[in-house]
């Protein structure tokens, strides 16, 4: 297990030093027109590609992942930071509406003219998260979405990858500088009483998490107990139940089992979209075609922590009198460990939800035999908020009720495809009932993401030249707008 270098902590002073100069930034950067925020997180993703060949050695070092996995995942840090670039191009995440003077306005009273327009929030604290390195850390999704929404961003470095989280910050801070950004736009955190202490701060107006259910709850507490309560926006855990209809596993029992194996095992299991549990007919090939698998080797997790986290949460599963295993390597509680597969029936998962259900962050998932498809959509009531829940079906499957279920309890409902992967796209939503998350209105993928750090103000009565730009009548910024209940543009 790599060992993690100590990174001093955030001071007192500092952390007073970043405060007040984001609280400074805020007003400037929130100024700065659409296409002139989206130049400064072009320049950013430029220098971060540069910066490629420094990053990555001190990452796969940090968190045990591969050169290629690495690569792959700065590839998609840097397109997503050009992405949220276009979206400020394009102008519409300002939902610009305007509603001129209308005597004679149906309601029985005059409409005055009231013009309503996205504003950033003010500075954010975005929590990195460990399991991606780049794409939920530094540079990651919460901060391009608040850089892109027009807040600075105080990032609070996670400790499993501190060094790279130092050097990432360095670039970051150099880029935006060289590309005019005013000082105070993002500045790097160490340290947990560091991190809590920006959260509580009176300047700081929103904050951003992925990680735990019990250190994101933590932190959700003290964002709503605050003098000032601020939005929280947390990504915490998820079990990502899988189901498996009947005739599904008649016509490909072998390629569900390899496709959910392989789910399973990617990144070593350390995905928050991993599928935990698969629901199959009993009786079916899908159990014998991974009970006769060649499982993958075993691969290092990402730190201690996540190792020991992980043995805790397997031993108490594979110990568990309503629990057998169904296959695995040949070291499952070493360092690293070996891939395994537990295996129990649907009466059990009724009878003991919970404790079956538990997340287990890494290489381990647990298949369920159901006698009934009538039973999946009880089955489905049983779990708490989840960020996906998948289905394998086909086109005559009548699961019409346990569509319904799923979309009740999961951001993100997946048909005949595996969960694990989380597409950077317009209409992507990564999110879910808690505790999947703890605002299950908000995605932390996707361009819908700079929602979060926006807040709507309507100007009623004001002359042109004191409204926004996005709301003045000659339309300076050629933005497609609401104007008198119809799209313009």
């Amino acid at each position: 297990m790599t060992a993690i270098a100590a990174i001093s902590s955030t001071t007192d002073a500092e952390l007073e030093s970043f405060l007040a100069a984001a609280h400074r930034a805020a007003g400037p950067l929130a100024a700065l027109r659409p296409a002139e925020r989206a130049a400064l997180l072009d320049h950013l993703a430029d220098a971060l590609d540069s910066a490629a060949d420094q990053l990555i050695p001190v990452a796969e070092r940090e968190t045990n992942l591969p050169e290629a996995r690495l690569r792959g995942e700065l590839k998609r840090t840097t397109f997503q930071l050009r992405l949220f670039g276009e979206v400020l191009r394009d102008g519409a995440y300002l939902d610009a509406r305007i509603d001129h003077a209308d005597a004679d306005w149906p309601m029985g009273a005059p409409r005055p003219d009231l013009r309503r327009i996205l504003v950033p929030l003010g500075p954010v604290v975005v929590f990195a998260a460990s399991n991606f390195p780049f794409a939920f850390s530094v540079a990651g999704g919460d901060t391009a979405s608040a850089l892109a929404a027009g807040s600075p961003v105080l990032l609070k470095a996670h400790s499993g990858h501190p060094v790279l989280s130092r050097m990432t910050g360095e670039v970051v801070t150099a880029a935006l500088s060289a590309a005019g950004a005013p000082e105070g736009a993002f500045a790097l955190v160490t340290g947990t009483a560091a991190g809590s202490a920006a959260l509580r701060d009176a300047r700081v107006k929103a904050g951003a998490f992925t990680g735990s259910i019990p250190g994101g709850r933590a932190l959700f507490d003290i964002a709503y107990s605050r003098p000032e309560p601020i939005p929280f926006f947390g990504e915490l855990g998820s079990n990502n139940p899988a189901f498996v209809t009947r005739a599904a596993a008649a016509e490909r029992c072998t390629q569900i089992a390899e496709g959910f194996l392989a789910s399973v095992t990617l990144g070593a299991g350390q995905f928050c979209t991993k599928p935990g549990m698969l629901f199959v007919p009993a009786g079916s090939g899908v159990v014998e075609a991974l009970r006769n698998a060649t499982v993958p080797p075993a691969a290092a997790l990402l730190n201690e922590r996540i190792q020991s986290g992980y043995t805790a949460v397997l031993s108490a599963l594979r110990t568990n009198p309503r629990v057998e295993v169904l296959i695995q390597g040949e070291a499952p509680l070493a360092t690293p460990p070996s891939p395994t597969v537990l295996l129990t029936t649907a009466a059990d998962v009724l009878a003991e939800p919970q404790t079956l259900q538990t997340e287990c962050f890494g290489p381990a998932a647990v298949v369920v035999t159901y006698d009934d498809e009538s039973q999946l959509p009880e089955l489905a009531q049983t779990f708490e908020g989840q960020l996906t829940a998948t289905i394998q079906g086909t086109e005559s499957c009548n699961v019409g009720d346990l569509v319904e279920v799923l979309a009740s309890k999961a951001g993100r409902v997946v048909w005949n495809q595996w969960p694990t992967g989380v597409s950077v796209t317009y209409a992507q939503h990564h999110g879910g009932p808690y505790p999947a998350t703890t605002s299950v209105a908000s995605t932390s993928v996707g361009t819908a993401a700079i929602d979060r750090f926006l807040r709507p103000v309507a100007y009623q009565g004001f002359p042109q030249h004191l409204l926004p730009d996005a709301l003045r009548e000659d339309n300076p910024l050629g933005l497609a707008r609401l104007v008198d209940g119809r799209r313009i543009g």
